[in-house]
């Protein structure tokens, strides 16, 4: 009987990792249709934001009533264009236009 036992529990503690691996098949199904690597909503928004490389790289234009922009918004310049951003939640809102045919 404790031959049997030792046995069973060797068995079980040797097929342990094989039934873990086996229930591991990846993303699940909801996450996986949104193509974004697995990522939870919420993970993914802070991740993927549309204005983080524009207020990163950009250099804001200070008063830009002076170039015919509307001074109610905010507006950055970056890579050769202008990009009107609103104030409070920092989303890009529009691309305007070359750098050279507003400032200049």
């Amino acid at each position: 009987m404790r031959k049997l036992l030792i046995t069973a529990a060797v068995a079980a503690t040797a097929l342990s990792p094989v039934a873990a691996h086996a229930g591991s098949k990846g993303c699940p199904p909801g996450l996986a249709k949104k193509h974004n690597g697995c990522l939870p909503p919420g993970q993914a928004k802070k991740i993927y934001r549309s204005d983080r490389q524009y207020l990163r790289n950009g250099i804001r234009v200070d008063y830009p009533e002076r170039y015919g922009l509307n001074p109610a918004y905010t507006y950055y310049h970056s890579g050769g264009n202008v990009y009107r951003v609103d104030r409070d939640t920092r989303e890009v809102l529009d691309l305007i236009g070359a750098v050279n045919r507003i400032l200049n």
